[in-house]
């Protein structure tokens, strides 16, 4: 179990990450991810051996925060940390009041970012069974998720616009296999699929960023369906590709 002084170590390690922020909004988000319970969420994960320590940050997005961690035998992490106060709220009720798994949720901010951080955790869990590539998901508390990390041992992989494809149309198919994978087997639609959401590992992508994730039965599960195919057309267009979205919408819909 980790002593006292770790603690004080684990605060002193926060705040030169903080320090490092030159953007005044990137402080206040640093100040918000590691306010006091969040410390304690986090030490409460080293001392049940969930994490061992926080080895840099990864990201800073609209709604929370991923830094690289590792656990004691050295494997890495992902701990993503959402912000509860600082985080883009405006979108998230169209997403989560519309599930089936949060009927009865009402719309108070905290609530609804807490019900959003356990329903990305689901949706892992769900793809990942369903054998779409995503990070996995191996512990969820709060606001926190703990997931597979995505990257080397160096760097983080990088987001696919970031990347220059030698077989975009293999990428491409693939991630249209992962998007039928989705929605026939976990019965879910990413709602959010485009170049931002797609890691590229090894020349292989890895979905991301699936709290929006919408089963079947939500009511606008078939419009944002429609969206993440254009959004792979769109993008893919760059590389001459020419993607016919009603096919791919009637191959992913087929039973």
């Amino acid at each position: 179990m980790p002593r006292e002084d770790d603690y004080h170590s684990f605060e002193r390690t926060i705040d030169s990450w903080r320090m490092r922020r030159r953007d005044d909004n990137d402080r206040k988000s640093y100040d918000e991810v590691f306010d006091r319970q969040n410390i304690m969420r986090i030490y409460k994960l080293f001392t049940d051996g969930v994490i061992d320590k926080l080895d840099f940050p990864i990201s800073t997005g609209k709604e929370g925060n991923v830094f690289r961690a590792s656990t004691k035998d050295g494997q890495l992490r992902a701990l993503k940390i959402y912000r509860t106060s600082t985080s883009t709220f405006k979108d998230m009720p169209k997403y989560v009041l519309g599930d089936p798994r949060f009927e009865g949720l009402t719309a108070n901010r905290k609530k609804l970012i807490l019900a959003w951080a356990e329903k990305e955790f689901l949706n892992l869990k769900a793809f990942h069974k369903a054998g779409v590539r995503v990070p996995e998901p191996f512990f969820h508390r709060a606001n926190m998720i703990v997931m597979e990390y995505i990257g080397t041992d160096v760097e983080p992989a990088r987001e696919l616009r970031n990347v220059k494809l030698d077989d975009p149309e293999r990428i491409a198919r693939k991630i249209l296999d992962y998007m039928k994978l989705g929605y026939q087997k976990a019965k879910l639609v990413h709602a959010d699929i485009s170049e931002f959401n797609v890691l590229m590992l090894d020349g292989e992508p890895v979905i991301i960023d699936v709290g929006q994730a919408v089963m079947l039965a939500h009511s606008n599960s078939q419009e944002w369906l429609e969206r993440d195919v254009r959004n792979v057309a769109r993008y893919f267009r760059k590389y001459g590709m020419k993607i016919d979205v009603a096919e791919e919408l009637k191959e992913i819909r087929k039973q």
